[in-house]
Order: C-alpha cells, then structure tokens, then sequence
C-alpha cells in the first residue's frame, strides 16, 4: 500500500486496489528470517474481508516455504551478501512471485545479522521494497518472544495452561515462559549446536568462544583444523544440555567462571504444564530430520529431550520448529477523523514503521496509577528490546471511565516517565487509543503539563502487539490523517478472525 491519495481515497500498492471499496482482498506477503545459522523465506497469501465496520484476517495460506540456508559469511566473519542475495533471488524463483509483486511483508534480522555493517548490507538486498516490508532487528528479548509467538506456545498457553517455549539454535536457546496468552517470563542462553562446527571429515571448521569455553571445562583442547572426536562431541552436547536444563529451571549456569545468561534468569516459580522445543534443533527433537550438518544438533537434541522426559513434563509439538518465526505482514489503511486527533508541531508528520506496544495500564481502574502506567510501559519496552530508545514507538491505550482532570493526568503522567529514554533521543509521544480521548490527552500533555516534547494522539483504532503504523500527513479536504497499519503474522492460527482495522469514515 502507499500513502499517496488520490481523490481522499488511500490505494493498495497494486493499482485500482482500494481497502474501502472491496469486500474482500488477497494480498501477497513476505516473511524473510536472516539469522547467525540460517536463513529462509516463507510466502503467503493473506484475504481480509470485511465485517460490519472493519477489517478481519479470515485466510492465510502459506504457499511456498523456501529452503533453509546455513548463512554465508565471508573470511572477515560478516554475512556474505552476495551469496545472500543469490538465494533470496532463487526463492523468488520458486515461488514463481516478483519482488513487485509483493504488497507487504517483514524482513527479521536476528544475531549477527544484526550488526550495523550486517544490516546495512542486507537492506541493500531489499531496496527495491522499501515501504513495504517491516524491518525488525531482533535482540535476544525480542526472538524470544517471537519464537514463542511463531511456535505457537502463546496460542497453547490458555484457559490457566503455562507453557515453557524452548528455542534452540545455532548459537543461543531462548526460553519463554507463556501464560494467559502472553509472554510472562524469559531469559536466553549461550547454548546450541552450531558452537563447534566440523566438515565432512570430522575437522573443526569453526568454533564459538562459548564453544570454547564449554570444551576447556571439559578438559579438551580443540583448535580450527583438529578432530571432534565422537566421545568428545557427546560430551559437549551433554553439559550443553545440563546447562541448559539449568537455565530452564531458574538457575544462573556458568561454563567456567563466565555466565552464559544473556538476560536475567527466569523468575517464574510457578507450575509449567507442557514443554515445547523450536528452533534448528527441535526437527532432531521430534525426528523431522535425519540429516547431519557438521554440528552437535543431533546429540543435543537426544540430551535435552532426555532431561525433558526425567523432569516428568510433557515434551508437546509446536505448530512450527525450525520456521518459529514471522511468515509475512498483513496491511492495511485506515482514516482517522480530524476530531479525534492532536498532532503538534504538524510538521512531525510523516512518521513510518513505527511499533506498537501494548501495555497493561489498568485504564479501567477508578483512580489510574501514573507510577504502574510508567512501570508497564518500561517493562514492554525492555521486553520487544525497544528500552534503549533510539527508536519511536507508539503506546496502544484502550482508555476506559471517565475523561476526568485526575484521571489524564495520572495517565500522562506515567506516560512520559514510562517513554523517559525514548524521548531522550528526541522521539515524539505517540498515542493511540481506540475511544474518543486523543485529542484531550494530547492537548493534556502539551497545554497543562507543558511538556516539551512533540506529540500525536490519534483514536478510532484497535491495535496489538506486533503491529507497525505509519502516520502520514494530514490531510487538507477533510482534517482527517491516514493511518497505514502493518501487523507481524505468526504461524499459529490464533490471529485468524481477529479485528485488524476499522474501514475510513466517509464525510
């Protein structure tokens, strides 16, 4: 889609395309996963139809899954792009689509792919569709949930089931704790299979200094071009997995002297009713694959499926392992009425790509708490890796009750100390609501507070977590700014039927 009108009228990105004139519209979606061990694509076909005033996702068919690509590095230890470039434009192929042909999508860097010279290489790659595919850096908070999203543990974690989502790479292991349809606890650790690599002849082609560290612990002393010795990969995979267990349990493990947490450990205490494994790793798990790569992923898997089954917990299957991950991004527009907005100063418009965090403010409540709306914020934040600031995010707020003087204050109050590091890096305030109170909170913050910040606060939209919005400029006939709103799609069928967006006011 593109945010250029024609006529007060917001088109699909194909000509003649308009969300408010169709019933029902097919768009082709992308999901591409670039990752420190593989990388691959999924292609989609996603039908929203309407429903009374909006929009809702009722098909998604995935319709070609590419091959899973150990990713090419060069000698000076980036990505490759080229041979990067080579398979994408290969999957292109076999999916018998052109990139143009593409309406949306997300692009999800993970790892070392994230890395600013990794980054900006494979953006390169996806120039040519810049607008339309979402690009999200993921760091160790945000692939953990995702993968617990695209696992479909979330979706399993209901009606008072908790459930553990373990995602098992090539370089770390993700552990999500899921509960009431959320991601309630998570940590991720410096276990998984590729951390010592051989070739077809049993030498050592690369090892990871985690790697390392695991072997001198075990008393071995493995360098680039020396065996792997059978007895000696078992043993890796085995305190692999131990520490592992560990990290699963609540447990700080260390290899040696160092900690192989990358975030804090997992504080939840509480009961875990079903296991579920993704990532490389779960297809040995759950035997989808036979093959060997030249790494430890056949022997942990026996490891961990083993202390899975001695801890008495039920070892379930996820609706995807390996492919844990984004398939694509639904789109759409909407209007939001000139009424229900504040934007100041006007010239912050456009802004694009900007993720939505949906905190639990508890706006129902008779007297809001700005300290835990403030607290909410923060914690979503640190959880989708947004905490550092250096990027804009729009807050969700589904406000509740009465408009009072106490109660925005209260409610502007934690918003700005919630956003304290975003608005350090000179983002704006953004708000979005699905009532009639943007104007008001807005006009709160800049004339009663006297905030120095810019801010937009729109209503008239229901939105998630794992959206993206782009706002763009307000529009002179009617008052109103057009809203594009780009939703991440998981595997797991939970979304289908969902509201995704309300159809443009006509005047």
């Amino acid at each position: 889609m593109t945010e250029e009108a024609e006529g007060g009228r917001i088109f699909f990105s194909s000509k003649g395309r308009s969300l408010e004139g169709e019933d029902e519209i097919c768009i082709l979606s992308v999901g591409v996963d670039i990752g420190s061990s593989t990388s691959h694509l999924v292609f989609s076909r996603i039908v929203l139809e309407r429903l009374d005033s909006r929009y809702i996702v009722t098909q998604r068919e995935t319709f070609y899954e590419s091959d899973i690509l150990l990713t090419p590095y060069s000698a000076d230890e980036t990505i490759d792009a080229e041979k990067l470039g080579a398979f994408i434009a290969k999957q292109y192929e076999f999916a018998k689509v052109q990139p143009s042909e593409i309406d949306t999508g997300a692009l999800i860097l993970t790892g070392v792919a994230v890395r600013r010279k990794n980054a900006r290489a494979i953006a390169d790659l996806f120039a040519a569709q810049t607008g339309k595919l979402v690009a999200v850096s993921a760091g160790d908070n945000l692939e953990t949930v995702m993968a617990a999203y695209g696992s479909g543990a979330v979706t399993r974690a209901n009606r008072g089931k908790v459930v553990m989502n373990v995602d098992i790479g090539g370089g770390t292991s993700k552990i999500a704790v899921c509960a009431d349809g959320r991601v309630v606890d998570l940590t991720a650790v410096d276990v998984g299979a590729r951390l010592v690599v051989t070739d077809k002849e049993g030498r050592i082609t690369r090892i990871e200094e985690s790697g390392r560290q695991f072997a001198a612990e075990l008393g071995m002393n493995l360098s680039l071009g020396g065996p792997l010795k059978p007895e000696e990969a078992q043993a890796l995979a085995a305190r692999m997995a131990m520490r592992l267990f560990e990290a699963m349990q609540g447990a700080a493990p260390k290899v040696g002297a160092s900690s192989l947490l990358r975030l804090d450990p997992i504080a939840y205490r509480g009961a875990i009713d079903e296991v579920t494994i993704s990532g490389g790793v779960s297809e040995f798990v759950y035997g989808r694959e036979k093959g060997n790569f030249g790494d430890l992923g056949p022997l942990l898997a026996i490891e961990i499926r083993a202390r899975i089954d001695a801890w008495g917990k039920p070892l379930e299957k996820p609706t995807e392992g390996i492919r844990a991950t984004v398939i694509g991004a639904s789109q759409y527009t909407t209007q939001v009425s000139g009424s229900t907005i504040f934007v100041s100063p006007m010239e912050i418009l456009p802004l694009r790509n900007v993720p939505v965090i949906a905190p639990d403010l508890k706006l129902d409540a008779e007297e809001i708490d700005s300290a835990h709306v403030a607290g909410a914020i923060r914690g979503v934040l640190k959880r989708l890796d947004l905490a550092d600031g250096e990027k804009p995010v729009a807050i969700f707020a589904p406000w509740r009750g009465s408009a009072t003087f106490a109660r925005l204050d209260a409610f502007c109050q934690g918003v700005v100390a919630g956003l304290e590091t975003v608005l350090a890096h000179g983002h704006p305030i953004v708000l979005v609501g699905d009532g009639d109170v943007g104007g008001l909170t807005g006009i709160h913050i800049k004339e009663e507070m006297k905030a120095p910040y810019s801010v937009v606060s729109i209503d008239g939209l229901e939105l998630k977590e794992f959206d993206y919005i782009d706002i763009g400029a307000m529009l002179e006939s009617s008052g109103a700014v057009p809203v594009v709103i780009k939703s991440l799609i998981f595997p797991a069928t939970a979304a289908l039927g969902k509201v995704t967006a309300k159809l443009p006011e006509t005047a």
